[in-house]
């Protein structure tokens, strides 16, 4: 987590207000900002975009929730994204995310790591159907994955994470 004061919040999103503009139209990009610096939106954070914007939180919250490219939730510093799409479940995408689950003690009602690791998110599709089982970690996409080639990912995120 990024530690700072609420001061230097504050200026940041004044920043972010001088940036991309001061009114409704400017939140989507705003709270795209936002979910970029922290890997999801903090209630502090939006509380002040609501101030400054003179908007309800309740406004904000929608929007958020809305979108699923947004969070309210901490997320892990690796994203582990497993298409469950019709073609991906055919050919193993269940085995997959029980592994990771049962290797991370996550569930469907958890899906991060105590320790902020790891986020697996299950997605409907990822337009990869050909390559199935796919998943995205980390932006990159791979193909025909099996639990082996699973566990080698995570391990290249382990080994490449810096706190």
């Amino acid at each position: 987590m990024i530690e700072e004061t609420m001061e230097e919040q504050v200026k940041w999103v004044e920043g972010l207000l001088t940036q991309f503009g001061n009114s409704r139209t400017s939140l989507i990009p705003i709270l795209q900002a936002v979910q970029a610096k922290y890997r999801y939106l903090p209630q502090n954070v939006m509380t002040e975009i609501s101030t400054q914007l003179g908007l309800p939180l309740s406004s904000i919250y929608g929007v958020a929730t809305f979108y699923a490219q947004f969070s309210t939730e901490p997320k892990g510093r690796h994203i582990l994204q497993i298409c469950d799409g019709t073609a991906c479940h055919v050919r193993g995408a269940k085995e997959l995310i029980e592994r990771i689950r049962k290797d991370f003690g996550l569930s469907e009602e958890k899906n991060t790591t105590d320790d902020k690791f790891l986020t697996l998110e299950t997605v409907a599709c990822i337009g990869a159907c050909a390559m199935a089982p796919a998943l995205i970690a980390d932006g990159h996409i791979y193909g025909q994955v099996k639990v082996d080639k699973l566990l080698e990912i995570v391990k290249e995120l382990k080994e490449g994470d810096v706190q």
